[in-house]
């Protein structure tokens, strides 16, 4: 027999309904199944089973509501909703749209048979409209792996779009998703977006003077590399970061994707777009260990997976607190960030290059003899040492950046500027990526082992002073490399197949010999 509610006509009641929805585990979407039964006993009881988080018990609340802005109400009788597995935590408002449509699933409004071939997500208003969330790129990717379609909210449909050929239901409220469902109505399928792009990088062209820091800059953007310029306060370390994205390559279609899932689970991506232009992160210096390597009540991306395949600028490094600058050893080395936790185990991807920043001592003029402290140079060896020296082993360039005459600044602007620069970096990256098409890197940084032994191995002269240089600056086996990779860097600059002395020399000046701790 056919029910009746407020107009609806109601097929036969579903024992239990099957809708799919993921759950997130950092980047990864899991299956979860959204059980909902029905059945006669305990009239007026609604329960969300399942490891749920407390905005997914919510979900109840602003379902019933949703369904009653459209004229239907729930049945007086139990209603259970499983999500399974039951193990999996469930976090997060878009087991609404699931939940919801599971109901209309058990009560017949829409096909149950319909609901195996998509995997739903979205938060409900109290007026059935369907608001965004978070995770709707990683979710499409996945259910295109599962081969099912999707349903999501209408803001997320265009980043969802990006996923490939899967249908794409993103509906703006909930009457229009059940009258599409049922032949009423027809929702047009979404468009995939890219953001236009932002106003152009500043250029380096308004840079005076700093020649030596403007190449350690173009070698930093062509081989993936990490730099830390120490300088006085004024001298343009920060003006010099900030141009270091106007040198970068832009992102192809692979690397937009990466990044776009990572800024989809952390709520950036805006209007569904998606960006290629490269990530530039300058997290203030009290930014927490949480927000930089991810973590926190939810388990949330940090600043070095927000930076991946970008530029994470940390300006005033000792500023930092110590323990916080030393959870960035594992992500430099690996380039992902584990969060641990008693309760979630995620991985967050985090190849990203540092450019660090700050003064050689804590008042900033330690080699003016005017305006130095009374404590110098002991100062910079207690400022210095905040940073521990395996944190500077991992850094491969080390410029010394000095204070900016009047003099230069008098000068006319230099003949070279970003454009310039960037064809540069363009030609070698370019060599980097023939080099390494068979292999799982992209740069000379990310190179290791035999396959960085083959690329770098520099001819007799410059292995000689390679040798006597780690001897005499006590390199240690990483900075060894490390030196080989900024070498082999400096080569694909300069368009030689192989590493010559004069490349090895220019690599070693950009290492601190002196450890910071004395």
């Amino acid at each position: 027999m056919p029910i009746w509610i407020r107009g609806w006509i109601l097929q036969s009641v579903v024992a239990v309904a099957h809708v799919y929805t993921v759950a997130f585990q950092g980047i990864e979407a899991r299956e979860v199944d959204v059980q909902v039964h029905i059945s006669d006993s305990g009239g007026g009881q609604f329960n969300v089973v399942g490891l749920a988080d407390k905005a997914v018990a919510e979900s109840r609340e602003r379902v019933r509501a949703a369904l009653s802005a459209i004229g239907l109400a729930l049945p007086f009788k139990r209603i259970t909703v499983n999500l399974a597995p039951a193990d999996l935590p469930k976090e997060g408002s878009h087991y609404d749209l699931p939940i919801a449509l599971g109901l209309l699933a058990a009560m017949g409004v829409v096909p149950a048979s319909e609901m195996a071939n998509f995997v739903a997500l979205g938060e409900l208003s109290l007026d059935a409209a369907i608001t965004p969330v978070t995770g709707v790129l990683p979710a499409a990717l996945a259910a295109s792996e599962q081969g099912r379609g999707l349903i999501c909210p209408a803001a997320n449909g265009p980043e969802a779009a990006f996923a490939g050929a899967i249908d794409i239901l993103a509906a703006p409220s909930l009457i229009a998703l059940v009258n599409h469902m049922k032949g009423a109505s027809v929702l047009s399928p979404p468009a995939p977006k890219v953001a236009e792009s932002p106003r152009a990088a500043p250029d380096l062209r308004d840079v005076k003077g700093q020649e030596s820091a403007k190449r350690a800059l173009e070698i930093t953007a062509a081989g993936g590399h990490n730099l830390l310029m120490i300088g006085p306060p004024g001298a343009g370390k920060s003006m010099m970061a900030a141009r270091l994205p106007g040198l970068l390559p832009p992102l192809d279609a692979r690397e937009a994707l990466e990044i776009s899932m990572i800024q989809s689970l952390a709520g950036a991506l805006e209007g569904g777009a998606i960006s290629r232009n490269r990530p530039f992160r300058n997290p203030h210096h009290s930014a927490s260990m949480a927000a930089l390597v991810g973590g926190g009540l939810k388990v949330k991306p940090g600043e070095v997976s927000l930076a991946h395949l970008g530029v994470l600028f940390l300006d005033e490094l000792p500023e930092f607190a110590r323990a916080v600058l030393d959870s960035l050893r594992q992500p430099i080395e690996t380039g992902e960030a584990v969060v641990a936790r008693a309760n979630a185990h995620l991985r967050y991807p985090a190849r990203f290059q540092l450019v660090a920043a700050m003064n050689p001592c804590r008042c900033g003029y330690l080699t003016d003899p005017h305006q130095a402290c009374g404590r110098a140079p002991k100062c910079a060896v207690d400022y210095q040492s905040r940073i521990s020296g395996p944190l500077f082993d991992r850094i491969d360039i080390h410029v010394d950046v000095a204070a900016v005459s009047a003099a230069d600044l008098a000068l006319p602007p230099p003949a070279e500027g970003s454009a310039e620069v960037a064809a540069r970096v363009g030609a070698a990256r370019a060599i980097q990526r023939e080099r390494f098409k068979d292999h799982p890197v992209r740069t000379n940084a990310e190179a290791e082992g035999e396959l960085l032994d083959e690329v770098a191995t520099p001819d007799a002269a410059g292995a000689k002073l390679l040798t006597e240089a780690a001897s005499a600056m006590r390199l240690s086996a990483r900075g060894y490399h490390r030196v080989l990779k900024v070498a082999r860097t400096i080569a694909d600059l300069a368009g030689a197949d192989t590493v010559a002395r004069a490349h090895v020399a220019e690599a070693l000046s950009y290492r601190r010999i002196v450890h910071p701790n004395g």
